[in-house]
């Protein structure tokens, strides 16, 4: 599966360095998710496309590594706050570690999600700075321009 970053970008950029994820516990299909989820809505479907197939990497690397590793985090995090098996699904509990509380996870979630929509709507900033370089992004397709929760106001774009 192809995708606009890698597993390991997804743990280096998204979580903290002394949490020692491997790799694995991410998904290319997660990262793919988070992508369609929540980049594809903002910066189209074509310019997506392009990305994909884009030999220049710095776009990505500065402006949408990070977004989209912090989005990966956000689909990911209930998936790793919990284990399944044998005896169903239970909260791990490690000597010397308690579980987080709800309100926590809630604020947590909250958190990477704020970072990752200023983080993207730097990146869109920048696409929208230079036209000529991304001709595929049409801006009347963002769906950040339509409308945006910011806490519990709406705003109409």
């Amino acid at each position: 599966m192809n995708t606009l970053i890698t597993p390991t970008q997804v743990v280096r950029l998204a979580f903290p360095s002394e949490s020692c994820l491997p790799p694995d516990l991410v998904a290319e299909a997660d990262i793919a998710a988070a992508a369609q989820r929540y980049l594809v809505p903002v910066i189209g479907q074509p310019l997506y496309e392009r990305l994909m197939t884009d030999t220049d990497r710095t776009f990505i690397d500065h402006y949408l590594a990070a977004p989209l590793a912090l989005f990966t985090r956000l689909m990911i995090q209930p998936r790793l706050d919990i284990c399944a098996g044998r005896n169903g699904t239970t909260a791990p509990k490690y000597e010397g570690t308690t579980p987080a509380t709800e309100e926590a996870r809630r604020m947590q979630r909250r958190s990477l999600r704020t970072e990752a929509r200023a983080l993207l709507e730097r990146a869109v900033a920048r696409i929208e700075a230079y036209p000529e370089t991304y001709p595929e992004y049409d801006p009347k397709k963002n769906i950040l321009k339509h409308c945006s929760l910011d806490g519990k106001l709406v705003q109409i774009h």
